[in-house]
């Protein structure tokens, strides 16, 4: 996939994020990377979570996601799988931002899973 038509996916993911969440973050980049820095990431977030700050904190670069591009392509079959694998993603390396550990994201993602077969 053109590295183009994939950002629309990163940004279309972003979008079906809960407004409520994304409001918060008005201090994360989020880059399209093509490949992790090390086999079996999809993404990464690199910062510092909110629940880890205080406001007397100094000013702050701000966080950063990197989605990485050639691992969800290679993972998915068809366009609406890599869709769903990148909002995926996307919604995991947010919860990080909002201070959620590995474990938790890892519960958070099950417990939607089994809700949305539900349905």
């Amino acid at each position: 996939m053109d590295p183009k038509e994939f950002d629309i996916l990163v940004a279309r993911a972003v979008g079906r994020i809960p407004r409520r969440y994304r409001k918060l973050l008005d201090n994360v980049v989020i880059l399209v990377e093509p490949e992790p820095p090390q086999p079996g990431l999809l993404g990464l977030y690199e910062g510092r979570p909110l629940t880890e700050r205080s406001v007397s904190d100094p000013f702050r670069m701000p966080d950063r996601i990197s989605i990485y591009q050639g691992p969800h392509e290679r993972m998915a079959r068809s366009v609406p799988e890599l869709e769903q694998h990148v909002f995926e993603t996307v919604w995991h390396e947010i919860a990080h931002h909002f201070g959620l550990k590995e474990a938790e994201v890892q519960r958070a993602e099950k417990r939607r899973f089994r809700h949305s077969r539900r349905r």
